[in-house]
């Protein structure tokens, strides 16, 4: 693997303290499935105690730096979106963030990961970048570090459109039908394994590649320097 990018973000928190005692001690992968259980809604019962890393605006008298909160975008019943660590310390134009079920969802490997997270994932990211430069990416099972479904929100990589026109894609309308048609173009070139990512052609009109390795490396900006 080329690189763990959540799994910076916690090793700060258990570096600083934030990690105190079994109760909080998770497996590596199980970290974003706490902070989506956790720490994206202050309403939640014993918010304070149980969120790792909670919001700056919940009453929990703790730090308050980037590195050490939860920035929730947006929060339905189903989905929540967030900040990804790698904004901490860079450009306010750098933009990178991360759309979640709130239900146990593993990855893309997962029968019952939800169409609508699509959907979720554009409206969200189209509100911080430009839909013409946007990628949305799911990266394969065997190069994520976490083990909850997360749909990367990012900028395309300059020369990314061209390179993605390269391939084999599906064009659809509807976002509803993006693991559909990631399935079917990953099992008819033989893989098992495999990420995503959509990039929109036109309004209403969407290019949907899967891919070997991961998307976000190859096609996008996920880190600021």
């Amino acid at each position: 693997m080329r690189h763990f990018k959540i799994f910076g973000y916690f090793l700060v928190l258990v570096l600083a303290g934030w990690v105190q005692g079994s109760a909080l001690a998770l497996e590596r992968s199980d970290i974003l499935l706490d902070i989506v259980r956790h720490c994206v809604d202050p309403q939640v019962g014993d918010y304070c105690s149980l969120c790792r890393a909670p919001r700056a605006d919940a009453a929990c008298n703790a730090p308050t730096a980037c590195n050490k909160t939860t920035e929730v975008w947006a929060l339905t019943s189903s989905y929540t979106a967030l900040r990804d660590i790698k904004m901490c310390g860079c450009p306010s134009d750098f933009v990178h963030g991360l759309a979640l079920p709130r239900a146990v969802v593993r990855g893309v490997e997962d029968p019952n990961r939800p169409d609508g997270i699509w959907q979720f994932a554009w409206d969200v990211g189209a509100s911080r970048i430009e839909p013409q430069n946007m990628a949305l990416v799911v990266n394969p099972q065997f190069q994520r570090s976490q083990n909850q479904l997360h749909v990367h929100m990012l900028r395309l990589s300059p020369d990314a459109r061209a390179r993605l026109e390269g391939l084999k894609f599906t064009a659809v309308s509807d976002l509803g039908s993006v693991w559909a048609s990631a399935a079917r173009s990953a099992a008819a070139q033989g893989w098992a394994d495999y990420g995503v990512i959509v990039v929109q052609r036109a309004p209403q009109d969407f290019m949907v590649v899967a891919t070997p390795d991961s998307p976000e490396d190859a096609f996008t900006q996920w880190r600021c320097n």
